[in-house]
């Protein structure tokens, strides 16, 4: 998928909705998902190749220390230079599939309630600066907080699906 399909369907997600709202809701979401597997299946992928509900939380954790450097760039800088980052490679490094869903879930809410914090502290002037995206292009805070809001809808929806397939 490219970078503009991508960013097209985080939009798609979102649109219509509130993203500090879905941003907000979150971790509360990933916690319900959590709770309504066994433990023994947290770990568990759908299919070869695919991410557990583990896998899914630790990616979205990690995620939000990517998103948490590059909100704070673009307050600091205008024309920030935001980096990309490979999934697959934070997903070797970090173990996801063995990682503690419960810790990882812990780390997530952690970091983005520091972020939501942030947000409720930007000016209309922070929430028009911008950064340079490797792969995506130049991005406003506002786009930013949308597509990390998107990100979250489709990895909830990624999780609904692992849970049902390891429920079955």
């Amino acid at each position: 998928m490219s970078a503009t399909e991508y960013v097209a369907r985080l939009r798609s997600l979102v649109e219509g909705k509130d993203p500090i709202v879905v941003q907000t809701e979150t971790p509360a979401a990933l916690a319900r998902l959590i709770a309504s597997i066994p433990q023994e299946k947290l770990h568990r992928p759908p299919a070869p190749g695919k991410w557990s509900l583990a896998a899914i939380v630790a990616h979205l954790a990690e995620a939000e220390i990517a998103l948490s450097w590059r909100y704070r760039q673009i307050a600091e800088k205008e024309g920030a230079a935001l980096a990309g980052y490979d999934q697959n490679v934070w997903y070797r490094l970090g173990d996801y599939d063995s990682r503690d869903s419960q810790e990882s879930l812990a780390q997530f809410r952690l970091l983005r309630e520091a972020n939501l914090r942030m947000f409720a502290r930007l000016t209309p002037d922070d929430w028009r600066r911008s950064g340079i995206h490797a792969e995506r292009g130049r991005l406003t805070m506002r786009d930013l907080v949308d597509q990390a809001a998107g990100h979250d809808l489709s990895h909830l929806q990624q999780a609904e699906r692992v849970v049902a397939a390891v429920s079955e």
